[in-house]
């Protein structure tokens, strides 16, 4: 099992500098604001005025650290764009010039790209951590080990592949899968029951890539769902953006999946090592049972990650007329988003409760039989 896992992470960490892209973007600093100084400046085109922030930062990495530099920061009053800065605060500088014009500290063009945020989300990613090892203990530490590597086969395996111009669909199937062997094997062990929940969990992952394939093209939706896409656009025109969101649907439905494929073998597992006289196709009909339970948990648990994670869309129907609002293209994006999820998990309750009920039930008596030879 170990040789198994230690193989897979071998496979990926090969293959990454296959696809790795040249990074070419100046590296970013960190800076300290020191002080700032506040000025006004007329706005012709709007006809008011904004305030410009003078700020002094210390330059805290990097060739030039410890260079203090005076930095311009405009407030325009629009709260999703400007930079507020206070004294003491840390941010990410970007330099502008190349390094080959920069003679002097006189030449040094920074900008000021956003506040540094990474420490706050180190101590809350360290309780994370630490409660998950409390509680899980050797679960926990199994399951720390499979997060890591599905973040590790989506930025070394996922992304390269998409941006070298492979299959969107085709390439976050193949990552959910692998996602899904480390995953459950790790959690669960090398067993017929993890077998049975995998087989159920990719084969629903599958579907659901050809589900949101129907989807995207009924709905006619662009896979332009917000500010991201534009961005990545104008870096990436050649993309296929309506594949991009199919695998977006893909990646975001794996977690719900591998939990219903889970659930679903473990209690077909746990019932047939009560009564081992159960047939297949009572095992089957056992794991239904329990399935019409997750469905509605997890179909609902889907739903409102996509419903948390929009509420702001969704305050805005308020104000727009309801045919209107449904038809917008984000809006129909994130329907359809949670629907091709659920859909997915629907299919995913009875594959592996029939995968389920044949695996365990035939490994199981060959074992026994092999066990009385």
């Amino acid at each position: 099992m170990k040789n198994f896992i230690i193989g897979l992470f071998s496979l990926f960490l090969f293959v990454y500098p296959v696809f790795a892209q040249n990074d070419t973007e100046l590296p970013s600093e960190t800076g300290l604001i020191k002080n700032i100084q506040y000025e006004d400046v007329l706005n012709l085109e709007q006809g008011n005025n904004n305030v410009k922030q003078i700020a002094l930062v210390e330059i805290l990495s990097g060739k030039y650290k410890g260079t203090k530099i005076l930095i311009d920061n405009m407030l325009t009053g629009n709260p999703a764009y400007d930079i507020n800065l206070n004294k003491g605060d840390k941010v990410i500088l970007h330099l502008e010039k190349k390094a080959e014009e920069i003679i002097d500290a006189n030449d040094l063009d920074f900008f000021i790209a956003d506040i540094k945020r990474d420490n706050a989300l180190m101590w809350v990613a360290s309780l994370f951590i630490l409660l998950l090892l409390i509680i899980g203990r050797k679960k926990g530490i199994y399951s720390l080990i499979s997060i890591i590597a599905t973040i590790a086969l989506i930025f070394l395996i996922l992304m390269p592949m998409i941006l070298n111009g492979f299959c969107p669909i085709a390439s976050a199937v193949l990552v959910g899968i692998l996602s899904t062997i480390i995953t459950i094997y790790l959690v669960g062990g090398f067993n017929s029951k993890s077998s049975s929940a995998i087989i159920g969990t990719s084969l629903s992952l599958v579907f659901a890539g050809g589900m949101s394939l129907l989807t995207i093209y009924l709905a006619h939706l662009t896979g332009f769902a917000g500010e991201e896409s534009m961005f990545l656009y104008s870096a990436h025109p050649e993309l296929n953006f309506q594949g991009l969101l199919s695998a977006s649907m893909i990646i975001a439905a794996l977690g719900a999946l591998m939990d219903t494929g889970v659930s679903i073998a473990s209690a077909i597992n746990e019932i047939y090592e009560t009564d081992k006289t159960l047939t297949i196709k009572q095992l089957f009909t056992s794991g239904m049972n329990i399935g019409k339970d997750v469905i509605g948990t997890m179909s609902n648990t889907l739903i409102l990650v996509y419903l948390g994670a929009s509420l702001p869309l969704v305050l805005l129907s308020d104000n727009i007329d309801l045919q209107k609002f449904f038809n917008l293209n984000q809006v129909a994006t994130e329907i359809s988003s949670a629907l091709v999820g659920s859909i997915a998990i629907l299919l995913c309750v009875p594959l592996t409760a029939l995968i389920s009920a044949y695996l365990i039930k035939k490994q199981k008596n060959k074992v026994e039989f092999k066990f009385d030879k």
